[in-house]
């Protein structure tokens, strides 16, 4: 029996620290194949840059996405993983897309210049609750005239819970078994299938023994249930001031964590270069 203990990838700080990591940009391109639909000499040049979306005005919010990146066509990327279902998911993840086109035009610019916008959303929970595939591409698209208007924005949804049992076949079933895997039963079952996810799992097992690494996903998971404890006790409540009194606690606790988190990334890069 081996006492192994992996971090889960679905995780978003180990998802981060995993696939926004430099060393292991060849996996994030075998990823990245594996769920679009793009010219093979896009992936050549990959850069990952800062996951932060700048508030255009004053009051507005600072977003902060899992994984963003260019390629080398110009075209921005971002991924996220949530582990739950919000009623409002959609909508958020619309207006992250919004913001990642404002943001490439500066006053003057001409709008030739905006490059296409690609989301990659990862649920552990069912989004598209009409249909049973794990994996959808969504654009702006005409269904009666089955005529695509743009595809500007590009929206990619992998739901975990939907994959089935049976292998597909496909490289993008055996990556989303390695992000949805929690034991290292899975992991090695999904290893022996694929010699890419094979040397993903080696990766992880490399972070899973950095005692840092351990703690940043701990405090993710602790930031998480208490999110979730403080939305029952809203719900609880009923009342407004109940729901506000939640969501404030609720910046509070990201604030502490995002904080604390960026410390301890930052030690982390520092003794990796050492």
């Amino acid at each position: 029996m081996s006492d192994k203990k992996y971090l889960h990838v679905k995780n978003d700080a180990v998802f981060r620290m995993f696939f926004a990591d430099e060393r292991n940009q060849d996996l994030l391109v075998s990823f990245l194949k594996s769920v679009l639909r793009l010219p093979d000499d896009d992936y050549n040049e990959i850069v990952i840059t800062d996951p932060h979306l700048l508030p255009e005005y004053k009051g507005d919010k600072l977003g902060v996405i899992d994984v963003k990146l260019r390629t080398k066509n110009g075209r921005v990327i971002h991924i996220e993983i949530q582990l739950k279902v919000t009623s409002e998911m959609r909508e958020r993840v619309i207006f992250t897309d919004a913001k990642l086109i404002t943001e490439q035009l500066g006053s003057g610019d001409e709008y030739e210049k905006i490059n296409q916008v690609i989301s990659i959303v990862i649920t552990n929970e069912a989004l598209i609750k009409d249909n049973s595939l794990y994996h959808h591409r969504f654009t702006f698209y005409d269904s009666d005239a089955n005529i695509e208007f743009s595809d500007i924005i590009e929206i990619h949804t992998l739901e975990l819970s939907k994959l089935p049992e049976g292998v597909d076949g496909t490289l993008l079933y055996d990556w989303a078994k390695f992000i949805d895997a929690e034991t290292e039963e899975e992991l090695n079952m999904v290893a022996e299938r694929n010699p890419e996810v094979q040397k993903a799992v080696v990766r992880l097992e490399v972070l899973s023994g950095d005692e840092r690494a351990r703690y940043i996903a701990e405090m993710e998971e602790k930031a998480w249930r208490d999110m979730q404890s403080h939305k029952k006790d809203a719900r609880r409540e009923g009342l407004a001031e109940g729901e506000i009194r939640e969501r404030e606690k609720w910046q509070s606790v990201v604030a502490d964590k995002d904080t604390e988190i960026a410390r301890l990334r930052a030690e982390l890069e520092t003794a990796r270069n050492k």
